[in-house]
């Protein structure tokens, strides 16, 4: 082993580390997912994080009214046209959440030592003695010594607004517990997390099926967060469900992995989901914290392999308040990128946080600076060697295009589809340069009307690691069969120029169906 076959294959250069980051036309291949909420609901807010780099619109259903994410929906709308940069919507659903629920809106303060009773009976006021919780099954799962976990916002690493609790004995319905550390629980509601215990609530709630029939099929979300992912069955009636839904059945459902028990059944949860966020705050709590890295890894290099998204949350927590994120926060999105990440999600840090758009911009420079040192050739190698041979028809045009624009050194990759899968299978294999997909409208018909498709294939691949989709224009599409590619082609390029990451004399690699060969072509460009 000579000294420049190190983990990133090749040997950093003081010069690159001290050279200023290059600001470029999209900030970074890696996406970036923001919660939209009180802090960063404005259309001026909202317009500077598209333009920072968010790509995807979460609304988180585990509160806020229907109507007031509504109104943050209608503000998005006009940011996207305003910026000229899309953007896909997320539906996160509120899922078994088991909540204290504080009517008086008191804060609550609670002493190390002292005994704290939850009881199903939300008829009682909470207090400093008594919280009241929407589970009356608590005490059929818990025993002795278990490990509760409460607050607003779980554990993020400053515990004054969260409470550890230990269980000390269930008396009938209610459940005794020791307070491990001194904490003030603010705001209305909070939840509660029961290490390692197995919460009997069906993972799609009522509540949710109904938002997801009425807001969701209103506002045709392209993403829907499954919360709690337990089973790969918990996936099945979600999909079944939406199918139901008509305009809702291209909808992708990601499984959001949280507990020790999504963990357990990762592989099946992982085949059957679109794609899959490991949401870092609950699991973090599940596992012991020296566990947590491994299970990222692991995890992220399936979804690599299986060519599906892999969504990170909890990166930057204390930018909640804070201008800079910690060094152990940077050097954590830099990791997430290394290990194969396609978003990061932001929660608290945009939705209630002071500086949304910072936070946006800073995730955005780490990730850009971590993708100028991800090997990968390494990762090409696994990822073949993964698949095994013989190749499928679409993995072998798919790797070749992107083995060819790597030896080329190609400013950009072109992908036609029009289903979007060729483009994820390129963005598969991690190309170094951008991939745009042009998606290809096509023409669908129920006998009363005419209606195109591609939209919602355009904007599912912003929550994918280097894909940039633009859609065709469907008056180039009017020609034959050859004009249409020349057309489409010609205004592929021209965006690619326009954005500043084709110039002159660049060369292009582009994958595209004629008739029924797939081709890769290398082009050069003229001045």
């Amino acid at each position: 082993m000579h000294s420049n076959h190190l983990l990133l294959e090749e040997p950093i250069r003081m010069a690159s580390i001290l050279e200023p980051s290059k600001a470029s036309f999209f900030p970074t291949m890696t996406k970036i997912v923001g919660t939209l909420g009180p802090k960063s609901r404005s259309v001026q807010v909202i317009s500077a994080c598209l333009t920072a780099g968010m790509s995807v619109a979460r609304f988180d259903f585990s509160w806020g009214s229907p109507d007031y994410h509504q109104e943050t929906l209608e503000n998005l709308k006009i940011a996207v046209k305003s910026t000229k940069k899309l953007c896909a919507i997320m539906l996160d659903t509120a899922g078994p959440e088991v909540l204290v629920v504080n009517r008086s809106e008191k804060s609550i303060s609670l002493q190390e030592d002292g005994f704290l009773v939850l009881t199903p009976n939300q008829e009682l006021e909470a207090s400093s003695e008594l919280l009241p919780i929407n589970y009356d099954g608590l005490s059929k799962v818990v025993k002795k010594g278990d490990t509760l976990f409460l607050g607003q916002y779980l554990f993020t690493g400053s515990e004054t607004t969260s409470v550890w609790l230990e269980v000390f004995e269930v008396k009938g319905d209610d459940v005794v517990c020791v307070v491990k550390n001194s904490a003030t629980l603010v705001g209305t509601m909070y939840t509660l997390h029961a290490a390692e215990i197995h919460i009997d609530l069906p993972t799609l709630t009522d509540k949710d099926k109904e938002i997801i029939a009425t807001w969701g099929v209103k506002n045709k979300i392209d993403f829907l967060s499954l919360s709690h992912a337990r089973h790969a069955e918990d996936v099945r009636q979600a999909r079944q469900f939406l199918s139901k839904l008509g305009d809702l059945n291209q909808t992708q459902i990601f499984a959001k992995i949280e507990s020790v028990e999504g963990l357990t059944n990762f592989d099946d949860i992982l085949q059957e989901a679109d794609g899959i966020i490991l949401a870092r705050g609950n699991l973090g709590l599940d596992l012991p914290p020296e566990k947590v890295f491994l299970f990222q890894k692991t995890a992220l290099y399936r979804c690599n392999m299986a060519g599906k998204p892999a969504v990170l949350t909890r990166v930057v927590d204390s930018m909640t308040n804070n201008l800079r994120p910690t060094r152990a926060e940077a050097t954590d999105v830099a990791n997430a990128v290394l290990d194969g990440s396609d978003a990061i999600l932001l929660g608290a840090e945009t939705l209630r946080g002071l500086y949304p758009v910072e936070t946006v911009s800073t995730v955005s420079r780490i990730c850009a600076e971590s993708e100028k040192v991800f090997n990968q050739d390494l990762y090409f190698k696994k990822a073949v060697k993964h698949i095994g041979e013989p190749m499928s028809h679409l993995e072998s045009i798919a790797s070749s295009a992107v083995r060819a624009a790597i030896k080329v050194k190609a400013s950009v990759i072109i992908c036609f589809t029009s289903s979007g899968r060729a483009a994820r299978l390129i963005a598969k294999y991690r190309p170094t340069m951008p991939v745009i997909s042009v998606v290809i409208p096509r023409l669908k018909t129920d006998q009363l009307r005419w209606s195109l498709s591609g939209a919602f294939e355009a904007r599912q691949s912003l929550i994918i690691r280097g894909l940039f989709p633009v859609l065709a224009d469907p008056q180039h599409l009017a020609d034959s069969n050859n004009a249409t590619n020349e057309s489409v082609l010609k205004a592929a390029l021209d965006h690619g120029k326009s954005a500043g990451i084709i110039k002159a004399h660049d060369r292009v690699v582009v994958c595209q169906k004629v008739g029924d060969a797939s081709v890769v072509k290398i082009i050069e460009l003229e001045d």
